[in-house]
């Protein structure tokens, strides 16, 4: 069985935001809604100030404590190590927004579109249908994608090739060599869930 995850190479990111884009024009998600993000940070001063960029997503945890307190079990951890919701079972509690030490879920208010004068757009109107008001949303690592062998969208847009998706199960994959390779830490290691998302530093 696989375990994917992800790496991100941090001396190839430029910040562009094609990764959140890409994730927004995927999953349709509602409006204000994001499951790419990046972290965007000053360093140094004038005349040797510049940016740092952090893309982040959720780390689909091997100890997720979304999981944990999901007192439904709509919050569950498929055997790839995705980590999922089933929105036939989140009754929106909300307490999963506050265990995930990433921020990386968001609870979906309404399904109200960019343009609310105008009502939902065709595209807004067939992929708000996959989210179901009143729950909580967050990254499926493009579940939709791997199962027809695709790699997720945030990393197909990405023009740097910051991002390598693949098995980490796998020696032989793409990110276990990169891994093998190169040093990579993750977010928040301290807190013991096992984040999926490595990041090689600048």
């Amino acid at each position: 069985m696989p375990r994917y995850g992800m790496v991100i190479d941090l001396k190839r990111c430029v910040g562009c935001y094609a990764c959140v884009m890409a994730c927004k024009a995927e999953n349709v998600t509602p409006a204000n809604v994001f499951w790419n993000k990046v972290l965007v940070e000053e360093k140094g001063a004038y005349p040797n100030a510049r940016l740092t960029f952090l893309p982040v997503l959720c780390n689909h945890c091997d100890n997720p404590p979304c999981e944990t307190v999901c007192p439904t079990g709509a919050t569950y951890r498929r055997p790839d190590g995705i980590v999922a919701v089933n929105q036939d079972k989140c009754m929106g509690c909300g307490y999963c927004v506050v265990a995930c030490p990433y921020q990386q879920r968001t609870f979906n208010h309404k399904t109200a579109g960019y343009f609310p004068a105008r009502g939902l757009t065709p595209l807004e109107e067939q992929g708000y249908k996959s989210h179901t008001r009143g729950t909580v949303t967050k990254c499926t690592l493009c579940v939709h994608r791997i199962s027809q062998g695709r790699q997720p969208a945030c990393v197909v847009a990405c023009p740097a090739r910051a991002r390598i998706f693949g098995d980490l199960s796998d020696p032989g994959s793409e990110p276990s060599r990169l891994l093998g390779r190169r040093p990579a830490h993750r977010l928040l290691t301290g807190l013991n869930t096992g984040p999926a998302v490595y990041y090689i530093p600048e």
